[in-house]
């Protein structure tokens, strides 16, 4: 039994979770993250969507308290996450985004502005942002209009280019081995280009900014110092907390069960032994 308590003990275990309720100052982030096919590009290694990934990820572990929400889009926009504090679970939908969630294809940015407009829950703050990783090959007018609106309701949208401007060609894969290249309804190779232009409007439109996303770390940088520079906005968030370790309790077991055993247990049978009830020396 001293043994057994012992190891429970080494084990330190913890007894439920509890909600807790804290106050934190941040921004509302939003990221926008293109799934179109056209991200299969391998112009920026490993390719557009790869790269997006790490960018967004790199964003995420250095921010502190601000929510996040993503939101992936195509020919149609869809909700990846609601706002949250959670960067864990931000990180592991992220991981699973690809080309193949949305059936519809196309690049719909007005889409993704439109629904990322649905995301921020309180009417009187400012410090919204909207994040627009993407090649920026548009296959909607509208966008910037789009982006004109949101800025209305206090949204700030910066767009983040992902790809080179001469293009790159679309590989189909299977198993990781490139079986042809994407062609057009004439049989010619389709090849997709970084459309900053389109970018960069729609971030001006907004009072953002766009951001090149081929260097990594000038990226985070930058929209490290962005985020900086804003006001923070204080809301409560909702967070697990364990209870108080509980290995003392057992640590206490393991030790009065081995005073038992080393000396009362020999009292006793030192007691029984001059009793000789067994008459042992007969």
């Amino acid at each position: 039994m001293a043994f057994f308590c012992l190891t429970i003990a080494l084990v330190n275990p913890k007894i439920g979770t509890k909600l807790e309720t804290v106050k934190r100052e941040g921004v509302d982030i939003v990221f926008a993250i293109d799934v179109s096919k056209s991200m299969l590009a391998e112009d920026i290694a490993p390719n557009r969507l790869e790269k997006t990934k790490q960018l967004v990820a790199q964003i995420i572990n250095n921010l502190a308290s601000d929510r996040i929400g993503i939101i992936a889009y195509a020919g149609k926009a869809f909700p990846q996450l609601p706002i949250t504090t959670d960067y864990a679970a931000a990180k592991m939908f992220l991981q699973s985004m690809n080309t193949d969630m949305l059936s519809s294809q196309g690049t719909a940015i007005d889409e993704a502005i439109q629904l990322a407009r649905t995301y921020y829950d309180d009417e009187d703050q400012t410090n919204r942002v909207l994040i627009i990783i993407s090649d920026g090959e548009d296959h909607n007018d509208i966008a910037v209009e789009v982006a004109e609106a949101a800025s209305d309701e206090g949204i700030k949208i910066f767009t983040i280019g992902v790809g080179e401007t001469k293009g790159a060609p679309i590989p189909i894969k299977r198993n990781g081995i490139v079986l042809n290249y994407k062609k057009d309804n004439n049989g010619e190779t389709v090849i997709t280009k970084l459309d900053e232009e389109t970018l960069i409007e729609i971030a001006e439109e907004a009072n953002g900014q766009y951001i090149n996303g081929k260097n990594t770390s000038e990226v985070v940088e930058t929209i490290r110092e962005i985020l900086n520079r804003m006001d923070k906005k204080e809301f409560e968030a909702k967070q697990f907390a364990e209870f108080k370790d509980q290995f003392q309790w057992f640590l206490g077991f393991a030790i009065f069960f081995l005073f038992i055993d080393v000396f009362l247990l020999e009292r006793k049978t030192a007691w029984l032994k001059r009793l000789n009830l067994f008459n042992e020396n007969l």
